[in-house]
């Protein structure tokens, strides 16, 4: 193997580059980017450098020696428009062809955008440096922020824009925020946090359109009301992007459908991070294919992706990847952490603290097994409990953990 092309110029694509030299890999590394920034990190876009008190160079994910010492050719500003896995190129929307040895898929994801959004001034997408930038420019104090979706991009976004002075009301389509992540239970308590610092959340409403001319003046909703708006953030998820994928032959639902060796099918083709969808035997009996976009999961599957990717080059067994997700989210004054995973079937139970307060703990039971943990403002006690989620740990063992947790703290 003489060459590998990591398709994706973000967190997992770095570290499966970085892990490719760590394994001592001499060869060629190409790192094609549809970005002409070098490498930086998402999370910090909907706080820290959207409010102003990080510029680009905090957010980098690594120092520009740092990146020189990989000895990696990136190909930046031009994204990945094909792929053939019989004469292993990658074509270029500039053109160009890339050939390779192996490969390993990155892309991560492409934000949703509403079916009829229009483009005018003030209204904005969030994944990528230049449209948190943009949308920085536009959040003036004093102004109106509407941001239609209430996941987490969303939240860290209209509590960002809060504590700048900006009136924020969030309209979400469902009963509750981050429903599909915490259910609706949680999602209310997360909710309050916002409530208590003068968010506006309305949920169980439908947008039909965004209003304006040459700037948006307002989101228009089903019933006819009109929310004014002097900036609109459209935060309705993002979807894996794969389209460019779409003749290569790959099993692509929901992403790309990997082994669990994250292997997407033909030899020396690996996938990682957001774009990955892949069956973790910690949670097969609830979720036989996971999809996870969060930052731990990224970082794990670059790296774990270009072990194997070296280990299949030698004719050596690859490992599984098999973990427990993990994110967690800065919202006002509030350290949101979660680990494992729900369905709609999960029973959300609160096990230290209480909701009231704003600081508690809850976990999440499915299939009469422990399968999540949600904290706010609890790390302490969230972090240590990631080892009951690595084995199958009955209901009642759980809250005997919890219980005595509490008391030897």
């Amino acid at each position: 193997m003489k060459r590998v092309v990591v398709v994706g110029g973000s967190l997992a694509g770095v570290r499966a580059c970085e892990t490719l030299r760590h394994e001592e890999f001499s060869g060629d590394i190409v790192c094609i980017s549809d970005e002409q920034h070098a490498p930086y990190d998402r999370p910090p876009l909907s706080k820290k450098f959207l409010s102003g008190e990080w510029d680009a160079d905090r957010i980098a994910l690594r120092r520009p020696e740092a990146i020189a010492e990989l000895n990696v050719q990136w190909k930046t500003g031009s994204a990945a428009v094909r792929l053939d896995t019989k004469s292993h190129t990658v074509t270029l929307a500039d053109g160009d062809t890339v050939s390779y040895d192996g490969l390993i898929i990155a892309t991560g994801g492409a934000v949703r955008r509403l079916h009829n959004q229009p483009n005018i001034a003030g209204v904005h997408v969030l994944r990528t440096l230049d449209q948190a930038a943009a949308l920085r420019d536009d959040l003036a104090e004093g102004s109106r922020l509407v941001v239609i979706g209430a996941g987490f991009i969303g939240l860290e976004a209209a509590a960002t824009a809060a504590q700048r002075g900006v009136q924020v009301t969030v309209l979400e389509g469902l009963p509750a925020p981050l429903i599909r992540a915490l259910g609706p239970d949680m999602g209310s308590a997360v909710a309050a946090v916002h409530e208590r610092n003068g968010v506006t959340i309305r949920c169980g409403v439908k947008v039909a359109r965004i209003i304006g001319g040459d700037r948006v003046t307002g989101v228009e909703l089903s019933d006819g009301e009109i929310v004014p708006a002097d900036t609109v953030l459209v935060g309705i998820g993002v979807a894996p992007a794969t389209e460019w994928l779409e003749s290569s032959g790959l099993t692509l639902s929901d992403g790309v459908v990997c082994d669990a060796s994250l292997c997407a099918g033909p030899t020396n083709v690996f996938a990682a991070g957001d774009v990955a969808r892949w069956p973790n035997t910690l949670f097969a009996d609830i979720e036989p294919l996971m999809r996870v976009e969060h930052w731990t999961n990224a970082a794990e599957q670059g790296a774990m992706a270009a072990r194997n990717l070296l280990a299949t080059s030698k004719g050596e067994p690859t490992s599984a990847y098999a973990a427990v997700p993990f994110f967690w989210s800065d919202q006002f004054d509030a350290r949101i952490q979660f680990l494992g995973r729900t369905t709609v079937d999960s029973h959300a139970e609160v096990v230290a603290g209480d909701v009231v307060s704003g600081r508690f703990c809850a976990m999440y039971v499915t299939n009469n097994r422990l399968t999540g943990v949600l904290g706010v403002s609890m790390p302490k006690l969230v972090m240590p409990s990631r080892a009951l989620l690595s084995v199958n740990t009955a209901p009642d063992d759980a809250r005997r953990w919890f219980t005595e947790k509490q008391a030897s703290a």
